[in-house]
Formats: C-alpha cells, structure tokens, sequence
C-alpha cells in the first residue's frame, strides 16, 4: 500500500504488544463527506476514509470498543489493537461510513448527541452553514460582540468559523443557540436541517452491528455548566433516550469536547460511572493501557491526507502511554 508498509508490522508489535502490556488506540472520527468540501478539503470523505479503513484493517487488530475495553482490563488485548469512534451522530455517519465500514468488516463506536436527532442542528454547524452558504461580502456581528467578520471567499470563511466557535464554544447551550440564531439572521441564510441522524438510522447502525454510545443530549461544554444537577441530566437522559431507540443497553460515553479538566472535570467521570457506563472516552492523545482510567480513556484523530504520514501518526501515537487526566 505504501513504502512504509513493510516496516510497520514490526514497529506495531514492537509498541503495541500483546497482553498485559498492550497498548490500545482509539480513534476519532466526526463527520465522512460523499465528496471532498470546498470549505474544508482536509475534513474526511469517502474515499480518504476508505484508504484510512484499508491501512488501518491492514496492520492493527480492530476491535469493537467494548471489547477492547473488556480484554484491556483483563490483559488479554491482541497487539496492535485500535478502536474506531465517531462523535455527535452526523447522517453520513449511517450513509457514507456504514457502507465502507461493512465492506471492510470493520466494528466502530458512535457516540450521539440524541438531543439533535430528527432535524437538530448543532450550533457549530449552525454557524458553518450559514456562513457556507452567505452571500454577503462581510457580516456585522458586532452586535454580539464578535466583530464584522469578511467572508466573501473561501479563506475568509474558514477565518470566520474558526474565530466565532472559538468564542462561543463555551457559553451555555442557551447563549449559543442566541448568537446562532443571530448569525443565521444576519447572513440571510437558512442552515439545512438534515446533517444529524434520525432515530431511523441509529437503529440502522446498531442492527448491523456497530456500537451506540452517549454523548449527552445537547452536547454542552460538561465544565461550564452552572451545576452538577445540569451536567448529570445532559448524561442520563441521553443514555435514556439512546436505549429507547435502540432497544438495548447503552454503556459506553465520549465527554463533549473532552479536553480533560478544560471540558470535563473529575467528578463528571464519576457521575458517568454513577450512572451505569462502563467506560467513557475522552479527546486525550495517546494510548490506552492496562492502568488507564476506563473512564478516561485517551483517543486522537491522525489529520493527515497521505496514509504514508497516517500510518505513521498511528504509529507515533503508541509512544504516548500518559495521557492526560483530569483530576481531582
């Protein structure tokens, strides 16, 4: 496949052994686009994703997360295991990863933001779509204090999506969804309602195998809630909501965002376990090992076009066997 490839089977095992000193890499995934998109060519699309499925299913042992988690614990992990994961629970997730998925006989995690299920938008891609699909040259935000950003080409679109969910990722789900509401008013747009799943297709996902995990309801910001009361109801009636679809347990959580002790704190892992997971994940680099915390579990996302610098962000990831905690 590549020039490395004959190399990486015994740097992996090397690594990433068997048994009681295995090493476990759990990837993240989002969204996977039918076709590459303009305004982010470097995001994922069906066929950089099916290259990536290729050369993973090629040189690691690619488990469903419960099981790795399970046989991590237990000391019985193959070499070279990985996990893959998607996050929030996006339509392509069951039309275009599904298929590839099963092609390749690959097993994979979907963590979903069940409050956005059936026509929900979530506020980062509130704010994409309507600056995507804007005609203005130039918006005034100034109004929410977020300045008047240009937005007439493709560069000046990615500056302003950039800089406007840096500064509203952390407010409360009730101010982002006013500043977004405020956006879409201005850029004279209207944000489509079909990018997140429907019940349908979470069931559609778990009928064929692939795991569905929580992801709280509306996909706040874990630590900048007001109170712990909040937090926990984000987490309980997602895991209820999703097992309502699915018709079977839910156990296993992602933490939005996930940045340990920036997005979610110690006691958040706590109140996950109080609630009857079995593990959660966390957006930690590096890899999982037999002393992890089940519930904060590191994962990482290769961002690499080439699967040469791919394969080797996965193989450079197992040299990173501490990372990061929140705690208490």
């Amino acid at each position: 496949m590549t020039l490395i490839t004959p190399l990486l089977a015994p740097v992996i095992r090397l690594f990433s052994p068997a048994g009681s000193k295995a090493r476990l890499s759990i990837l993240i995934y989002h969204r996977v686009a039918p076709e590459p998109d303009p305004l982010f060519p470097l995001e994922v699309d069906a066929q950089r994703f099916t290259r990536q499925m290729q050369a993973l299913a090629q040189h690691f042992h690619v488990l469903p997360l419960r099981e790795a988690v399970d046989r991590l614990q237990s000391g019985t992990l193959p070499s070279g295991s990985a996990c893959i994961t998607f996050d929030d629970g996006y339509a392509d997730n069951a039309q275009v990863a599904l298929p590839i998925l099963k092609n390749l006989g690959l097993p994979a995690t979907f963590f979903v933001a069940s409050g956005y299920l059936d026509g929900g938008v979530m506020f980062n891609d509130r704010v994409i779509e309507a600056i995507r699909a804007t005609s203005l040259p130039q918006l005034d935000l100034s109004e929410i204090s977020l300045g008047y950003p240009a937005v007439s080409t493709l560069p000046e679109k990615r500056t302003a999506i950039r800089s406007i969910l840096g500064q509203i990722k952390y407010r409360s789900p009730e101010e982002r969804h006013s500043f977004c509401q405020y956006i879409e008013q201005v850029s004279g747009t209207e944000v489509p309602r079909h990018l997140m799943m429907t019940s349908h297709q979470v069931r559609l996902l778990h009928h064929h195998g692939m795991t569905i995990g929580g992801h709280t309801l509306h996909h706040p910001i874990l630590a900048s809630l007001q109170n712990e009361l909040e937090a926990r109801e984000e987490i309980r009636l997602n895991k209820e909501h999703l097992e309502q679809i699915i018709e079977a347990p839910v156990d296993l959580f992602a933490y939005p965002n996930g940045v340990p002790d920036q997005d979610y704190r110690a006691e958040h892992a706590v109140m996950v376990r109080s609630l009857g997971y079995r593990a959660a994940v966390t957006t930690a680099r590096g890899v999982a090992t037999l002393s992890s915390d089940p519930f904060q579990l590191p994962r990482f996302t290769p961002w690499e076009p080439s699967i040469s610098r791919y394969s080797l962000r996965l193989v450079q990831n197992l040299l990173n066997t501490r990372p990061q905690l929140a705690t208490l």
